[in-house]
C-alpha cells in the first residue's frame, strides 16, 4: 500500500504542477465533457486555496445538512451559486453567492485557462466544456464530520474509488497563502476523516429527494393525498428515528431511508356499502441520517396517519435504504373493521429494485393505541411512534 501511495503521489505532483507552471494537459473532449472523480480531486488540490474558499465549502455543506441532506456541495451549485447548499431556495442562494470575493469557481476557471487547452470540434474551449460537464454532472464535494472543523485547518482531498472500498489516498495541501503546495500523500479512511478535515469527491444521490426537514419547515408533514374531510380520532406521528448501522461505505456518505406506511385516513365507515367512499393512501417521506448520527436519536414529528380510528386493524409498513434500480412495488393490504368484520384495502407501496429492505410487514393498529408512545425495532433502525 505504501509503494502504491508514493507512486500515486508522484503522479499527483506532476499533474498538480500543470496549473502552477501553465503547462499543457493532453486534450480529450470526452474527458472534459465527462469529468472523473479522481481528475476533479487532482484539480481541486492544485488550486491556491485559502481560508475563504474552505469557508465557502463549509457554508455550503452546512446549508445542505440543515436542509436535511448530507454534508455536500454539488458542482452545479459551486459553479452556479457559490456557497449554496442542496435544498436552498432562491433567496438563500443569492445571499450565499454575495459573501465571497474569490469563490472556488474563479480559481478553477483560472487554473484551467492557464493550461492553454485547445478548442473542441464545436468551437468551444475545453475549459468551457469541462465547466459545463462539471455543472451537469452529479459530482460534489462531500465533507464528512464537517461540524467538527476547527475553522482553520486545510483539507485533505480524496475521491470515492468505488467497488465498496473503505480507504484511498488523499492529497494533503498547505494554506500558507503563497499558492498551493502539496506536502504529502496520505492514506485515508473514516478514522482519518474523524480527526481532520477531508473532502471526498463523490456522486450525489439524494438531491432529488425531499427530506423530512424541508417538509416540516414548510408547516408540518402530512400525506400528499390527505382527505379534505373533517378529521376524527387522533394523529399518528413518527416521533424519532435511530439508525444502528451505516448502510453505505463512508465514501458514499449518509444513509437515505424511505419510510412508507399504507393506511386509510379518517376512516369511520358504519356499513359495508360505505367502504366504497374510502381509498387507501401511502405516507411516503425520506429520512437522511448522517454518519455521525449512528446510534443517536434523531427527533422528528412526521405525520403517518390522520384521523386515526379504532376501526383500523392492520397497517402495512416498510423502511428501505435507497440504492437505486428500477421502480417496483410491494403489493400488500391495509385492514379495517366494520361491525366486527375485517375488510382489506389493496395497496402498492413503491420502492426500487436496488434498495436495501430494512423492514416490511404489518403493524397492528392496537399496538399504536396501547400507549401514548410506543417504540419498536425494525431491522437495524428503531422508531418511536406517538398517538395524539
Amino acid at each position: 500500500m505504501k509503494t502504491f501511495v508514493y507512486s500515486m503521489f508522484a503522479v499527483a505532483v506532476a499533474l498538480l504542477s500543470s496549473c502552477k507552471e501553465g503547462s499543457d494537459t493532453p486534450s480529450s473532449s470526452n474527458k472534459y465533457a465527462h469529468p472523473e472523480k479522481r481528475d476533479l480531486a487532482v484539480l481541486l488540490a492544485s488550486l491556491p486555496m485559502g481560508a475563504e474558499q474552505v469557508c465557502e465549502v463549509y457554508d455550503a455543506v452546512s446549508a445542505s445538512s440543515s436542509n436535511g441532506y448530507d454534508e455536500e456541495y454539488m458542482m452545479k451549485d459551486l459553479l452556479g451559486s457559490p456557497g449554496s447548499g442542496v435544498g436552498d431556495g432562491p433567496t438563500a442562494r443569492t445571499r450565499a453567492a454575495s459573501r465571497y470575493g474569490t469563490p472556488l469557481r474563479d480559481l478553477i476557471s483560472a487554473c484551467l485557462a492557464s493550461r492553454g487547452l485547445p478548442s473542441t470540434r464545436s468551437g468551444a474551449s475545453e475549459v468551457e466544456a469541462y465547466l459545463d460537464g462539471l455543472s451537469q454532472s452529479d459530482l460534489q464535494i462531500y465533507w464528512p464530520y464537517s461540524e467538527d472543523w476547527d475553522g482553520s485547518s486545510m483539507p485533505v482531498i480524496t475521491f470515492d474509488p468505488g467497488y465498496g472500498a473503505e480507504s484511498n489516498y488523499g492529497y494533503v495541501i498547505s494554506g500558507d497563502g503563497d499558492g498551493y503546495k502539496v506536502v504529502d500523500s496520505l492514506y485515508i479512511d473514516e478514522n482519518v476523516a474523524r480527526e481532520r478535515p477531508v473532502w471526498v469527491i463523490n456522486s450525489n444521490d439524494d438531491s432529488s429527494f425531499l427530506p423530512l426537514e424541508l417538509c416540516l419547515r414548510s408547516g408540518g408533514f402530512a400525506p400528499a393525498t390527505r382527505s379534505s374531510s373533517v378529521e376524527e380520532g387522533g394523529t399518528l406521528y413518527m416521533k424519532d428515528f435511530v439508525m444502528h448501522r451505516n448502510y453505505d461505505t463512508w465514501f458514499a456518505g449518509a444513509s437515505e431511508f424511505y419510510v412508507r406506511m399504507g393506511t386509510v385516513n379518517n376512516f369511520h365507515a358504519l356499513s359495508e356499502s360505505e367502504l366504497k367512499q374510502y381509498r387507501p393512501e401511502v405516507t411516503d417521506f425520506v429520512v437522511v441520517v448522517r454518519r455521525k448520527m449512528l446510534g443517536k436519536v434523531v427527533p422528528f414529528d412526521a405525520v403517518l396517519v390522520t384521523g386515526f380510528s379504532e376501526q383500523l386493524d392492520k397497517l402495512p409498513f416498510m423502511i428501505t435504504e435507497d440504492d437505486g434500480g428500477t421502480q417496483t412495488s410491494w403489493k400488500c393490504s391495509a385492514a379495517v373493521k366494520v361491525k366486527s368484520k375485517t375488510y382489506g384495502f389493496d395497496i402498492d407501496i413503491p420502492y426500487r429494485t436496488g434498495d436495501d429492505i430494512v423492514w416490511r410487514g404489518q403493524l397492528a393498529a392496537s399496538w399504536f393505541a396501547s400507549d401514548a408512545e410506543v417504540r419498536g425495532n425494525f431491522g437495524d433502525v428503531s422508531i418511536t411512534f406517538a398517538l395524539e
